[in-house]
């Protein structure tokens, strides 16, 4: 029973984390092809500063419950998808570093490098995230011991890009809509546009992506056997639906939390169908870790539960409070847009 538990509270982190986190990986990789001023990039730096380093918190938590919760898979993950997640690591730290550094000169080469560095600390983990989930639902070429038998380039393979793909896809939707939200005139107009524009592409590869699991994983197993949880990709079929419909209608909070429930769903599906498996072995099944055969003893799985319902709890009504903040605070500077613009941001797709 606990390591259903802790399965599904790893699964809901890494939800929480794509539709936080997302939004910035999003609008870091389209900002390059909306914003053309000055003004315009700072403004796409603007909509992302409060908030990516409390999102990635999220990201340290889902690392750290496997780390707690399923020692052996995070020892074998590590291992063997180690060049991939210091890519990821890094690219992380280059965004980080972006952030903060492009102001610090007014010098044209500078800000270029940093704002090309951003794209790539934003682009790559989002490539890279999707490219490993795909992995983690067609198996990974792990033995008995736990040892990883093939190279980074395994990981590049057909479904592994289809599903970069698709997070890159899906993370720009998300970011196109937040930036939507949180800026004005002809950068809001344009963000608008990418989102009603990118919606079909996303559509697309969404379809491909579940014809393509159907024949190279044993997600729908679950689904089979288990009818109900069929409620999960409908929320995630109808909340791609709902992004376009209210991308129409130019109501882009509702559009955005659409993509919320959209990405939130997305990452649960793939979850749902994997349980109990974390790493599935394309060796042999049996290699397979498990949340029963790679988890914590019993009272520290307990121990954690406890802590996590003091502490996580926290963690929301401070991020909570922290949106709450910069959104009064964005509302008491930004002006009204007028019916123009808004009419012509709604002319998209």
């Amino acid at each position: 029973m606990l390591e259903t538990i802790w399965f599904a509270l790893w699964g809901i982190l890494w939800a929480v984390y794509f539709v936080l986190d997302g939004f910035d990986l999003g609008i870091g990789t389209l900002g390059p092809f909306v914003a053309g001023t000055e003004d315009e990039k700072r403004a796409v730096y603007d909509s992302m500063a409060p908030y990516w380093n409390g999102n990635e918190v999220w990201l340290i938590t889902a690392g750290g419950v496997t780390f707690a919760a399923f020692p052996k898979t995070y020892a074998v993950m590590f291992s063997s998808l180690y060049s991939a997640l210091l890519l990821i690591l890094f690219a992380l730290i280059v965004r980080g570093v972006s952030m903060e550094f492009r102001s610090k000169f007014t010098s044209g080469f500078w800000k270029r490098f940093w704002d090309t560095s951003l794209w790539i600390g934003n682009f790559l983990p989002a490539l890279l995230f999707g490219v490993a989930f795909a992995n983690f639902f067609r198996g990974i070429l792990i033995d008995g011991e736990g040892v990883y038998q093939g190279t980074l380039f395994s990981l590049l393979n057909v479904y592994g890009l289809m599903g970069g793909v698709l997070f890159v896809l899906i993370f720009l939707v998300h970011g196109a809509l937040w930036l939507t939200i949180h800026s004005k005139g002809p950068l809001r107009q344009r963000a608008a546009r990418a989102a009603g524009t990118l919606w079909y592409p996303l559509l697309a590869m969404a379809v491909v992506f579940l014809v393509a699991t159907y024949f190279s994983t044993k997600l729908y197993e679950n689904y089979l056997k288990s009818p109900f949880l069929l409620v999960i990709p409908a929320a995630a079929v109808g909340s791609l639906l709902m992004i376009r419909v209210f991308v129409a209608q130019s109501h882009w909070w509702k559009a955005w939390t659409a993509s919320a429930v959209f990405v939130a769903t997305v990452t649960l599906f793939g979850v749902t169908g994997l349980y109990p498996n974390l790493l599935v072995s394309s060796i042999d099944p049996m290699f397979s870790l498990t949340a029963f055969n790679s988890s914590s003893s019993p009272l520290t799985l307990k121990i954690m539960l406890g802590v996590a319902l003091v502490f996580v709890p926290i963690v929301i009504a401070y991020q909570v409070w922290v949106y709450r903040f910069f959104a009064r605070k964005e509302n008491s500077v930004a002006p009204e847009v007028g019916p123009g613009q808004e009419a012509a941001a709604a002319r998209i797709g």
